[in-house]
C-alpha cells in the first residue's frame, strides 16, 4: 500500500511540473501563472510573460533591464528628475534600505492589484517622506503639508517635472489665460509633409516600375472598385505617386497577371504602412493602441480589438480591427475624421463623449464653417496626438506623433507639448488638476487654484 502511494504522488507531482512545464514554454495562454492582475499599463500583455520576465531564473537585474527596455527612451526625453545614478551614491546607502530606488520594482511591483495606486504606484502614497523629511524646515510654504499629498497635480512628479520645475514655474507666470489668435496660430505649425522617412521603402512605393502586368492588374482593380479609386484620387498617396502597387505588392513582385494577383495583399498591415511611415509606425506600437503588436502577443492585426481593454467601448466597435485603418480608413486616410471621429466612434467615457458640447468643439466647427483658420481648431488628436518638431537631415520638420498614451499620465506631460500653446500656464495647471473639469471636456473654468506658481514666485522674491 505504502508502494502504491508513492508511485501515485511521483505519478502526480510529473502531471503537474508537466502540466505547469507546457504553460510556461509551450502555451500561449498563462492565465493560470498570473499570481495577479497586471496593471492598467500592462493588462494588454499580461499574457506575454517573456517580455518582462526575459528569464525565468534572472533576479532583478534583468526585470530592470525589461522595465528600461521600454521606458527608458521615455526616461531621458522627461530629463527624468530622479535617474538611478542619483542613488548610486554611496552617501544615499541609508535611505536605500528604506526604498531602493534603484529598481522599478521598488515603486512599482507588477500584478499587486490591492495595493497599486496611480501610475502604477506600489507604495503608500506618503513614500516621498523617506528622503524629503525636512522640506518643511526648508520651505515655508511645504509647512504644513501632508506627505501625500506631494504628488497632487500641480506639484510634483517624480518622473517628469519638466512643467513643474520652480523656474518653468516663475518663467512662465502670467499672461492671460487664453491666448490671441493670431499667438495660437504661430504656436501651432502644420505638420511637414517631408516629416515621414522616405527611405527605401518609400521610393519603391512611388518609383514602382509599372510592368505591363502590374498596369493590368492595376486596371482590373480599379475598374472592380470605382469608389476605391476616387479616394485614392483624393489623397497625398495618389499626389506623391504612390500606386495600388506600393501598399497591396511586395518588393519581389513580379511576373505575370495571374502571378501578381496570387500574391495581392487584400488587407495591408502595419508592416506595409511602417514601410514609409517608420515613425508614426513607431509612435503607434508605442501606445495603448500597438503595444501588443510591438511586445510579439499576436500573430495578425486582426487579432487587436477594443474588446480587449477593461475600459469603456461602444459596443460596436468591441470586435473592430485594430490598425491603422482604424482610424485611417483604408484609401480615403481622411486626416480630419481621424482626429476625431475615429477617436469617437470607440471611446464612449464620459470625457471623450463630452467633446462635441466642449469649447474646443466649437471652433472646430467654425473652422469647418470657414469662419476660422484650421490652425486654431481643437480636436482629439490635437491634445493626444500633438505635432513634434525634430530634426532630420539637418532640416526641421513637424510631424504627428501617434503615441496616444505619451502625454497622457500624468496629464501634467500635456502643458508644455499642448496645452501652453492657447493656455498660460496657471489655467492649465488648474484645469488639469481639476478631475470634474476634464470628465465635461473642459466647458468652463477650473474651480480651485494650484498653488504652485505662487509659491515659486514668493521664493524668488524673498
Amino acid at each position: 500500500m505504502k508502494k502504491l502511494l508513492w508511485i501515485f504522488w511521483l505519478i502526480l507531482t510529473f502531471a503537474v511540473a508537466g502540466y505547469y512545464g507546457y504553460k510556461m514554454t509551450l502555451s500561449e495562454d498563462k492565465t493560470e501563472l498570473l499570481i495577479g492582475d497586471a496593471t492598467h499599463g500592462h493588462f494588454q500583455i499580461e499574457m506575454a510573460c517573456e517580455t518582462c520576465h526575459t528569464d525565468a531564473f534572472g533576479g532583478q537585474e534583468v526585470i530592470q533591464n525589461a522595465c528600461t527596455n521600454c521606458h527608458q527612451q521615455e526616461l531621458n526625453d522627461a530629463h527624468d528628475s530622479h535617474p538611478m545614478k542619483k542613488f548610486t551614491d554611496p552617501r544615499n546607502a541609508d535611505l536605500l534600505e528604506i526604498i531602493d530606488a534603484r529598481y522599478c520594482v521598488s515603486c512599482h511591483t507588477e500584478h499587486q492589484e490591492e495595493q497599486t495606486h496611480a501610475m502604477g504606484v506600489t507604495l503608500p502614497d506618503d513614500y516621498c517622506y523617506h528622503c524629503h523629511e525636512a522640506v518643511g524646515d526648508e520651505r515655508e510654504s511645504h509647512k504644513d503639508l501632508p506627505f501625500d499629498s506631494c504628488a497632487t497635480s500641480g506639484c510634483h512628479n517624480y518622473h517628469d517635472n519638466k512643467a513643474l520645475y520652480e523656474s518653468f514655474l516663475v518663467k512662465n507666470s502670467g499672461g492671460e489665460w487664453l491666448k490671441k489668435l493670431d499667438e495660437i496660430n504661430t504656436n501651432r505649425p502644420a505638420a511637414s509633409a517631408a516629416a515621414f522617412e522616405k527611405g527605401a521603402a518609400y521610393k519603391k512605393a512611388k518609383d514602382m516600375e509599372l510592368t505591363p502586368a502590374m498596369s493590368t492588374l492595376f486596371a482590373q482593380k480599379m475598374a472592380a472598385h470605382p469608389d476605391i479609386n476616387a479616394h485614392w484620387e483624393n489623397t497625398a498617396h495618389e499626389k506623391v505617386g504612390v500606386t495600388c502597387g506600393g501598399c497591396h505588392l511586395t518588393e519581389a513582385s513580379t511576373g505575370d497577371v495571374q502571378s501578381l494577383a496570387a500574391g495581392w495583399i487584400e488587407k495591408p498591415s502595419v508592416e506595409q504602412c511602417q514601410s514609409c511611415h517608420a515613425k508614426e509606425t513607431e509612435g503607434f506600437l508605442a501606445s495603448k493602441h500597438g503595444m501588443k503588436l510591438a511586445q510579439g502577443y499576436i500573430a495578425t492585426i486582426s487579432d487587436m480589438s477594443p474588446e480587449h481593454s477593461g475600459l469603456s467601448f461602444s459596443e460596436l466597435k468591441l470586435d473592430s480591427q485594430h490598425g491603422c485603418n482604424s482610424c485611417h480608413s483604408a484609401h480615403s486616410f481622411d486626416t480630419d475624421t481621424a482626429a476625431t471621429d475615429a477617436c469617437l466612434s470607440c471611446h464612449t467615457d464620459e470625457h471623450s463623449q463630452n467633446f462635441v458640447t466642449s469649447p474646443h468643439a466649437q471652433l472646430k466647427d467654425k473652422v469647418l464653417e470657414g469662419s476660422l483658420a484650421a490652425a486654431s481648431q481643437v480636436t482629439c488628436a490635437t491634445c493626444h496626438l500633438p505635432r513634434v518638431k525634430e530634426k532630420k537631415a539637418g532640416t526641421e520638420v513637424v510631424r504627428i506623433e501617434h503615441n496616444q498614451n505619451l502625454n497622457l499620465r500624468p496629464n501634467e506631460k500635456m502643458i508644455r507639448s499642448v496645452c501652453l500653446d492657447c493656455h498660460n500656464l496657471e489655467f492649465s495647471i488648474d484645469a488639469l488638476a481639476d478631475k470634474e473639469l476634464i470628465k465635461n471636456n473642459f466647458n468652463g473654468k477650473p474651480e480651485q487654484h494650484i498653488e504652485s506658481i505662487d509659491w515659486a514666485l514668493d521664493r524668488v522674491k524673498k
